[in-house]
């Protein structure tokens, strides 16, 4: 079953980013793509991740074409059936790291997953402030907090840039332990192209194509 499917897809800023990008993505799939800086990858996401309209094309997640639907059915996507991993934490330096992951859970009517937090190796911060956590703790509880609101599709920017090498192994171990066990699928921009070919299927954007790998 297709959870993702875009088409036509085109964008530019000052200059032409890409055109006629085509990608489709099925439940349990993961799917990366890498290219050197500018090339477009990260606004590629934020187009598939429901936070940039494109220029040209269509994307339909769950068989809906969301930038056709109104600002509250957007925002029911974004807030039950994806999540969205950025290089920097986002949390809330002022909430405890509980607090931080309540606010996922309580939106997306969910409860705290302990499982999640004990693949992250994290269960022993719950009562610190997010503020006094390393940035590599920071990093691991803003990844879990996405885990937490059991998206149906990740898309994730460079989630490990932040990371040594072997708490970015355990972190992506446990992303795609999620992705198998739920049926989701995870959508990828990254420099490393390890990780890269660790996905079902990789991609390269380069000269405003995007090649299979």
């Amino acid at each position: 079953m297709a959870l993702l499917q875009a088409g036509g897809l085109g964008h530019s800023f000052d200059c032409p980013l890409f055109s006629a990008l085509a990608l489709e993505v099925g439940e349990g799939e993961t799917l990366s793509i890498v290219g050197v800086s500018g090339s477009g990858k990260s606004t590629l996401l934020h187009i598939l991740a429901t936070l940039l309209r494109p220029k040209e094309g269509d994307v339909y997640l769950f068989g809906k074409n969301i930038y056709s639907l109104s600002g509250d059915s957007l925002l029911a996507i974004r807030r039950n059936k994806i999540g969205i991993i950025f290089q920097s934490h986002y949390l809330f330096r002022g909430f405890s790291a509980t607090e931080n992951l309540q606010v996922a859970t309580l939106l997306a009517g969910e409860t705290i997953d302990e499982s999640i937090l004990r693949s992250f190796k994290i269960e022993h911060l719950l009562h610190s402030s997010a503020s006094k956590l390393s940035g590599g703790e920071q990093q691991r509880l803003s990844i879990a907090r996405v885990l937490m609101k059991k998206p149906k599709i990740i898309f994730a920017d460079e989630p490990t840039g932040n990371l040594d090498q072997e708490t970015s192994a355990n972190v992506m171990n446990a992303i795609f332990d999620y992705v198998e066990r739920m049926r989701a699928a995870l959508v990828l921009v990254t420099h490393d192209m390890g990780l890269a070919h660790r996905c079902s299927r990789s991609f390269t954007l380069a000269n405003q194509t995007l090649t299979r790998n």
